[in-house]
């Protein structure tokens, strides 16, 4: 199975599970199709890395695409009503990936520092912003992650640190297939245990920014065979159909899940 197939299952998984975020009175079964959605794009994004003939602007790009959904998401959530608010912008967490992965094959030490340090001193310049700059209709934690996809922090991510986690760990095992089930398997039961067995700290509403995800996430699982089914060709490409598809969908169910709300 090339790339460009898997990567068109992805979407419409997607696709079905963001019909269920938005549309009013969806079933829950399209949030469980859609698990299979973010490992597939995230393990895309890392073969994508891999097999690039221009990484600076690979990463250039994705944070250009990440720039743009959150401006998109941040006009939305500024134009419409305070009690429902968009915090979409997968772009943030491949882009956090691709730079980790980048920063982790340089192999030099002080890129890692300073990117640790980024991440703490963005952290406290993001409070400090969302405290300062109070927008009217704009709720204060889609305010946080709007700063948080401009600066790159790994905590304001749609998926949160666990997926980045995820993706940086299936880049250096992606080439065996063994290793990808095995990894990916351990990930998916790992979720599994924290949403089902640690409750205290999955139900506390203090960890929502690590583990932002429901108690189904472990259903991901099901994206194994697809992933053990990748032939390592990339497929007719359709490259930047996927950076279009993303925020359009994104916006046009955004503004029918208003249109139908009672």
């Amino acid at each position: 199975m090339s790339m460009t197939l898997l990567k068109i299952i992805a979407v419409i998984a997607m696709f079905v599970d963001h019909i269920g975020q938005f549309i009013p009175n969806s079933p829950e079964w399209f949030h469980f199709i859609g698990r299979i959605a973010v490992p597939i794009f995230i393990f895309g994004v890392v073969v994508g890395y891999e097999h690039t003939t221009n990484r600076k602007k690979y990463l250039l790009r994705l944070y250009v695409a990440n720039l743009g959904m959150a401006f998109i998401v941040f006009l939305l959530n500024m134009i419409f009503k305070e009690d429902y608010y968009l915090t979409n912008n997968f772009f943030t967490t491949l882009f956090l990936i691709v730079f980790i992965i980048n920063l982790l094959r340089k192999k030099q030490f002080k890129y890692i520092i300073l990117f640790l340090m980024w991440q703490i001193l963005t952290l406290f310049g993001l409070v400090f912003l969302v405290e300062i700059l109070n927008f009217p209709n704009f709720q204060m934690e889609a305010a946080t992650y709007f700063w948080g996809s401009i600066f790159g922090n790994i905590l304001f991510t749609e998926g949160g640190p666990l997926f980045i986690l995820l993706g940086v760990s299936l880049y250096f095992v992606h080439k065996r297939k063994i290793n990808v089930f095995v990894l990916y398997s351990l990930f998916s039961f790992c979720i599994y245990y924290l949403t089902h067995r640690l409750t205290f700290l999955y139900f506390n509403p203090d960890n929502d920014i690590l583990f932002p995800f429901a108690d189904y996430q472990w259903m991901m699982i099901i994206a194994v065979p697809l992933l053990l089914l990748y032939n390592s060709k990339k497929g007719i490409g359709l490259k930047y159909f996927f950076y279009i598809f993303y925020p359009g969908h994104i916006v046009i169910l955004f503004l029918l899940g208003i249109y139908l709300q009672p």
